[in-house]
């Protein structure tokens, strides 16, 4: 058993000593852009989840630099934002301290188990040389109209004493909602918020989604959350008031259906709808109704309303139709009203049964209602026996024409609210004058002052409010008070693929509104692989993409999207499969596998476990498998003296010689389809062939040390530097011989009456009638038979025969 722990500091050491990984721009090779989701610097470090996806990557890596990219393969530090805040109050730190120590305790815990980053590349957040293109961004997003302050509901976390956006917010299993870093109770509170328009780039981020190799998974979670939706607006009048009221529908078809209109509570006509009869209960509802949260309004199966007194006319029928309040609809989607339909809507059908409202059919059907199929319409002057595609295209039109609405469409995706009541986050480069008129700042970075008190004040503002030196600024004899907000976690991580390229290695960066700049992002741009967890799908991924795209249409950038390829990495689970926590007392700190087994057998296993992709549980007899095989390979190359030495590779038995080129055509096949698992189990059956021999050659010694490399570089370093003075990192990727990935000879199986008997081995390719020659000479075949008559045979030439008797 070789000595893990001192291999594997050398290498470590001798990596950094002599800068292996430093990263140079050669124009002379094809770039490689691969990229982890950068993790934030918690105080409880790295665990094997983390290694799931950073290890992967790290193996596709060095083999695109084995194999003549430029590999660009980064790492940096997201840590800003409520994680690493929150972690540093519960535990009694400042966020900067902590956060920098964390960060030296993840850097040394990276190395350890031996990526092959350069760390001059990294990237932090919280410097200021880092958020001052992160403000920089956010001031052309302000000068472009897509960030602006809004009064509006937000969602308020009295815990965290911040606000967060609807992505942050989940429900938990008893149907609250609640934060979804800790868990605490969200109520909605209106308050003066930055906003950006992200649905104004809703298009085209659904068409993007066309241009990029993203799993199906997450596609369709991001068109399902932008949720585009194709109608009309159409007014209806007011019956006794000169006023309209315009209706979103996706089913224009089903006007001659409609028997009530519904409007959400939040709108500000109700008040102007309500009659005098009706006030108390509209209130009351009213009331009730803010009570409650989006989601919890659209899931709540048994729908609620109460009648408002008015009515309005309906423009193709001209009939009289209730206006009601629900809280199942919306104010923040379309309109804030709905026609119903209740013959061809389970919804609309649940809501008018319940209050006995008219319900009418217009599509001619057997079947009981609702009927939501297609169908001839009837009962509809103007679209009777057109389908529903027909008939919505042909009242679009009439619509249009008649100046009775419009076609539009609405979206599910709301706004991204972008202010934090937090301090430990960027500071917004703007300033208000007395009058609250906006000023932006272009002299940056605006720095995050220093606080000791730094607990979220409560109040709904910032405790930047308290940084009484730094809130005020004189400008031409004018007072300016700062915006005391913060940005949120996503705006560093919405941008940093690009710092990346920019970060010079002397710790500088190019700015990214500079030609310089351009000409990176055209060489670099997009990341061709992106490995992370899927639970970034509507987060991380959308953000990034919005940022992204705007600042291609500002022309900073080269190209629409970013990311060109994402794999969703699975989880590592319990070895009872359960989900690991630290309340549970299951997690597994990579940190003590590394000094128990090493490094690369803990990187054998993170891949050899299972695909990239798969969830899967921890178990201890993986890695112990992983260091034994690891073993096996070690005693091979230590002890060649016991073996018979080939110089010429000729010389070679033939099956070596095959074993060897299927292994390095199979390994190349397994690493371009991300088999990573496959390429590994490639490499075991060619160490058995190499026991099985007894005989071996320097070569091809050699180029298996490259192909072991991606996988456990630091046992690889030291077993190639017996014959090399150069590092195996520096080697150049081995080729195969297609014209020996077939032996010369085969092993055909016999069988008698369907049962193996016997195996030979023949030349390749032998016709039907020479293969069962030499099978009913074979000795062993002959005894069997033992003179009995053949009734039957079956041959099937380099593959089997079979023989009835």
């Amino acid at each position: 058993m070789y000595n893990h722990n001192k291999i594997e500091k050398k290498w470590q050491k001798y990596w950094k000593e002599n800068d292996t990984f430093a990263f140079v721009d050669d124009h002379n090779k094809p770039k490689f852009y691969i990229l982890d989701m950068f993790p934030y610097p918690s105080g409880k470090g790295i665990h094997v989840g983390h290694l799931k996806g950073y290890v992967p990557t790290d193996v596709i890596s060095r083999y695109h630099r084995l194999n003549g990219y430029n590999v660009l393969h980064p790492m940096g530090w997201d840590a800003f934002g409520l994680p690493a805040e929150q972690y540093a109050l519960d535990t009694n730190n400042h966020p900067n301290e902590f956060t920098q120590k964390n960060i030296e305790v993840f850097r040394k815990q990276l190395q350890s188990v031996g990526f092959d980053y350069d760390y001059k590349k990294e990237v932090d957040t919280t410097s200021p040389d880092f958020y001052k293109w992160t403000q920089w961004i956010f001031v052309q997003l302000y000068k472009h109209n897509l960030a602006e302050i809004q009064e509006i509901d937000v969602n308020w976390c009295e815990k965290l004493g911040t606000v967060l956006s609807n992505e942050e917010v989940l429900v938990d299993a008893n149907g609250n909602r609640v934060s979804e870093r800790g868990s605490h109770p969200v109520v909605k509170k209106p308050m003066k918020q930055w906003v950006l328009k992200i649905v104004d780039y809703a298009d085209k981020l659904l068409e993007g989604l066309n241009d990029i190799d993203f799993p199906e998974s997450i596609k369709l979670l991001q068109t399902n959350w932008i949720g585009k939706s194709e109608g009309v607006n159409l007014d209806f009048k007011v019956a006794d008031q000169d006023l309209n009221l315009t209706v979103f529908t996706t089913r224009i078809d089903t006007i001659y259906a409609v028997s009530y209109l519904v409007i959400s509570p939040e709108h500000p006509l109700v008040a102007s709808l309500t009659k005098q009869e009706y006030k108390e209960a509209v209130e009351q509802y009213v009331s009730k109704a803010k009570l409650s949260s989006d989601l919890d309004r659209i899931a709540k199966v048994d729908k609620t309303g109460v009648f408002s007194g008015s009515y309005v006319i309906n423009p193709f029928t001209k009939e009289l139709i209730p206006v009601w309040i629900s809280d199942y609809v919306l104010m923040s989607f379309a309109t804030g009203i709905v026609m119903g339909a209740p013959a061809h809507d389970e919804r609309d059908f649940a809501f008018a049964s319940k209050y006995n409202l008219a319900i009418k059919s217009i599509i001619q059907t057997n079947q009981p209602l609702p009927y939501l199929n297609d169908g001839k319409h009837i009962n509809s002057e103007l679209i009777n026996g057109l389908n529903i595609a027909d008939s919505i295209a042909k009242l679009s039109a009439y619509i249009v024409e008649n100046n009775l609405g419009k076609v539009t469409q609405n979206y599910k995706l709301r706004n991204w609210i972008f202010s934090r009541q937090r301090y430990w986050g960027e500071p917004f480069p703007v300033l208000f004058n007395e009058q609250n008129e906006i000023a932006i700042i272009e002299d940056l970075p605006v720095q995050l002052p220093d606080l000791d008190d730094f607990k979220p004040s409560g109040t709904g503002e910032s405790p930047l409010a308290n940084a009484t030196e730094w809130l005020y600024a004189m400008i031409d004899n004018k007072k300016y008070r700062r915006e005391t907000n913060t940005m949120p976690q996503w705006a560093g991580s919405s941008w940093y693929f690009l710092a990346y390229i920019l970060k010079n290695r002397d710790g500088t960066y190019t700015p990214l509104n500079s030609a310089e700049a351009y000409d990176r992002f055209s060489r670099w741009m997009p990341v061709d692989l992106y490995i992370g967890g899927q639970e970034h799908a509507v987060l991380h991924l959308l953000y990034s993409r919005f940022w992204y795209q705007f600042l291609y249409d500002i022309k900073a950038v080269p190209n629409k999207e970013p990311f060109f390829k994402v794999i969703n990495q699975g989880m590592i689970l319990a070895a009872n499969n359960e989900k690991m926590s630290k309340s549970k007392g299951n997690v597994i700190n990579p940190d003590d596998l590394v000094q128990s087994h090493g490094a690369d057998a803990l990187r054998l296993y993170m891949v050899f476990m299972g695909p990239i992709t798969a969830t899967l549980p921890w178990n201890n007899d993986g890695i112990d498998g992983m260091r034994k095989w690891l073993d096996r390979v070690h005693r091979l190359y230590m002890n060649l003296n016991d073996l018979k030495v080939v110089d010429n590779v000729d010389q070679l038995d033939q099956e070596i010689i095959y074993a060897y080129h299927k292994l390095i055509h199979n390994y190349k096949k397994a690493m371009k389809e991300y088999a990573l698992n496959i390429a590994i189990s490639e490499m075991m059956v060619f160490i058995n062939v190499m026991y099985k021999h007894k005989v071996v050659n320097y070569e091809l010694l050699d180029n298996f040390l490259i192909l072991l490399s991606c996988f456990s570089p630091h046992l690889a370093e030291e077993l190639y530097s017996i014959n090399h003075n150069t590092s195996v990192c520096l080697a150049t990727f081995p080729s195969y011989d297609e014209s020996k990935l077939q032996l010369d000879t085969v092993t055909i199986p016999i069988q008698i009456n369907g049962k193996l008997k016997h195996t030979i081995n023949v030349q390749r390719d032998l016709d039907q009638e020479q293969l069962l020659k030499l099978v009913l000479e074979d000795e062993v075949i002959k005894n069997i038979i033992n003179n009995q008559p053949i009734k039957k045979q079956v041959v099937v030439i380099n593959k089997i025969v079979n023989l009835v008797i």
